[in-house]
């Protein structure tokens, strides 16, 4: 690549290139990190083969390095994409209508937490002027190779304006956050909540409960060996029953359970002494992400009580101020949770699918503000929770 001012650009395809003191340090200047964009993490996905070129994901990250110290100024988690899998912002109509157009729309750029629908920095840079050069780049990156298209997903707002004034356009969804008001037991939350919707959260806990299952929480620095064994075993198996293929695999839960151990629990649910069922979340002081759960044996409500009961506990006990609940799923108002917009950035090469896209955003957009105002007047809390944005 041609360097520009006072940086030296690279694509690197592996994050041993650029090292994780100084991947980490560059993570730790962001607004918006997250235990998803640490080295540990995505070192782990490429590294255990879940998200590599063999599965349609090839890592081609750009990199600016300064000039005079060749500290890392700026960086762009970025992957060469095959096919729309594991990305949570679906454009598989666009893909289509390329096709039926005889037109590539694959390959693609992609810049993204593979298989992790969390926002979080994506333009990683140390200032204002690193993050403008690494956006130059970018342009500059996408217009010399042969991509139909870049998108990238979950950038907090600020990032997507950015992109927005160097020619993207703009996307927007909706997830589900739930805010700790500083509870101080899972019952002072449910007291908050409408009747119906704590009655029947306490139904739920019942239910689990006189099935004869019992939940154990394992923080990740005590987390064996056979515990992710069971876990990959129930996640695969949930996976297997829905004719889906997992993206994970165990070589990837080991590794960051070795790896970043302080960002783990797993709860383990139980009956008759053995293991049925399993959740995995990732926190960190501030927010936790519900992530993965998978069971052996159906029991009703179970998966209530280990994906999200079991983590709003810990959340409460914690002090953590958020649960981000993962993808969709407006089931999850019902027991608290609160519509928080999402964004996504997308620059098409064609001028004709460009426009025709820009116009279907426009549309698509009046339909989320409309969405967002509708959930946003059924609340499930007795008096309206705290603003998300406060």
């Amino acid at each position: 690549m041609e360097d520009i001012l006072n940086y030296r650009t690279h694509i690197v395809s592996t994050l041993s290139e650029i090292g994780q003191q100084r991947w980490d340090a560059l993570v730790k200047q962001q607004s918006h990190p997250t235990p998803f964009l640490s080295y540990a993490f995505l070192h782990a996905l490429h590294e255990s083969g879940s998200a590599a070129p063999d599965t349609g994901w090839q890592p081609q990250y750009l990199v600016l390095f300064d000039e005079q110290d060749d500290s890392l100024a700026a960086a762009l988690p970025l992957y060469v994409k095959g096919h729309s899998y594991g990305e949570y912002v679906f454009d598989w109509a666009w893909a289509d209508a390329y096709a039926r157009n005889g037109l590539d729309y694959y390959p693609k750029l992609l810049s993204a937490i593979p298989f992790t629908p969390v926002a979080g920095g994506r333009l990683l840079a140390r200032d204002a002027d690193a993050r403008a050069a690494l956006v130059d780049v970018l342009a500059a990156t996408q217009r010399a190779t042969e991509v139909s298209s870049t998108h990238v997903l979950f950038p907090p707002e600020d990032e997507a304006m950015a992109l927005r004034e160097a020619g993207f356009l703009l996307r927007s969804g909706v997830q589900f956050h739930w805010l700790n008001a500083g509870y101080e037991s899972f019952d002072a939350f449910l007291a908050t909540l409408e009747q119906k919707k704590r009655k029947n959260i306490r139904a739920e806990r019942r239910k689990v409960q006189a099935a004869g299952v019992t939940l154990r929480r394992v923080r990740g620095p005590e987390a064996t060996r056979e515990d992710w064994v069971l876990f990959n075993r129930c996640y695969r198996n949930t996976y297997r029953e829905h004719h889906s293929t997992p993206y994970l695999n165990l070589d990837f839960f080991l590794r960051i359970g070795q790896a970043m151990p302080e960002n783990i629990l797993l709860v383990i649910a139980e009956r008759e002494g053995r293991p049925i069922a399993a959740s995995l979340v990732i926190h960190d002081a501030d927010t936790l992400y519900g992530r993965y759960w998978g069971a052996l044996e159906h029991v009703a409500c179970l998966h209530f009580e280990v994906a999200y009961y079991q983590p709003l506990e810990f959340c409460i006990e914690q002090g953590i101020a958020t649960f981000e609940g993962g993808a969709q799923g407006e089931h999850k108002m019902a027991r608290g949770f609160l519509p928080t917009r999402t964004w996504s950035a997308h620059w098409l090469g064609h001028p004709a699918f460009a426009d025709a896209v820009e116009r279907f955003l426009e549309r698509e957009a009046g339909g989320i503000d409309d969405y967002m105002d509708e959930l946003n007047e059924r609340t499930p809390f007795r008096q309206r929770a705290p603003d998300p944005g406060a």
